[in-house]
């Protein structure tokens, strides 16, 4: 009875993880959410499904023949219509706020503007760039279905890492309603990350890891410093950052 109970508990986790990161149309059980920042742990495997999702339809373009540029732009398309943009999203807010203001408050006040300004602006083209070129080579290689879940999966990681590390920077807002991650989940969720990225590349996920912690570290040093804290617009900067620099080191290797 308590495994199932147990179990029970992890799949209300893994759909409340899908209702809160996509846009796809998963149900949650009643109470899924009561648990709050305790089921970030599968946020990673709700990356590493939505890579999965995109390699698949890489695989069938490729198939058809189309080439190899073109198919990273569907992708691309693709991934950011599960999500809803969100991530794309929080790391246009936080260009804005981190480099549009003078102290802290403006910052906030800055990233809570629904208009868009040059920073967003710029570092959404250069991340919709980078990712375009750097899938472009990784699907070239054949390689689409195991690094777009390996990715997916690190850098949905970062998220729960950086609700760990970092108080909540506002009263308000996705991250302070969700509450601050424990350590065991926050460990447990990178874990799992760096588990599913070995499984579908080997140890060449250790270089991806590598580099996805440190691509979460530099960010949590400039919230902290920016902001004195995290954001859910911080954590889908998070999000974007780690995913380029991992695509970026495995295009590299």
């Amino acid at each position: 009875m308590a495994q199932n109970d147990k179990l029970a508990t992890a799949l209300s986790d893994l759909a409340a993880g899908f209702v809160l990161l996509t846009r796809l149309p998963v149900r949650a059980p009643d109470g899924a959410f009561a648990r709050g920042a305790a089921a970030a742990w599968g946020w990673p495997l709700v990356g590493g499904a939505l890579g999965a999702m995109t390699g698949c339809a890489a695989w069938a373009l490729l198939a058809f023949g189309l080439p190899a540029f073109l198919a990273a732009g569907v992708c691309l398309a693709l991934a950011t219509a599960m999500t809803g943009a969100m991530h794309e999203d929080g790391l246009a807010d936080s260009a804005d706020g981190f480099w549009g203001g003078w102290d802290p408050a403006r910052r906030m006040e800055i990233m809570k503007d629904s208009h868009i300004g040059s920073y967003g602006v710029i570092a959404l083209i250069l991340s919709l760039g980078l990712r375009w070129i750097a899938l472009s080579a990784v699907f070239e290689a054949g390689l689409a279905l195991p690094v777009l879940v390996a990715v997916g999966a690190l850098s949905r990681a970062a998220m729960p890492a950086l609700m760990h590390t970092l108080p909540a920077a506002r009263d308000g807002g996705l991250s302070r309603s969700v509450g601050r991650v424990p350590f065991d989940t926050a460990v447990l969720a990178a874990v799992i990350a760096v588990i599913l990225a070995l499984l579908v590349l080997g140890l060449s996920a250790i270089a991806l890891a590598t580099a996805a912690i440190i691509a979460t570290w530099a960010v949590a040093a400039l919230a902290r410093a920016k902001i004195g804290g995290q954001t859910g617009d911080v954590l889908g900067a998070a999000q974007q950052l780690v995913e380029i620099t991992c695509l970026l080191v495995l295009v590299s290797l």
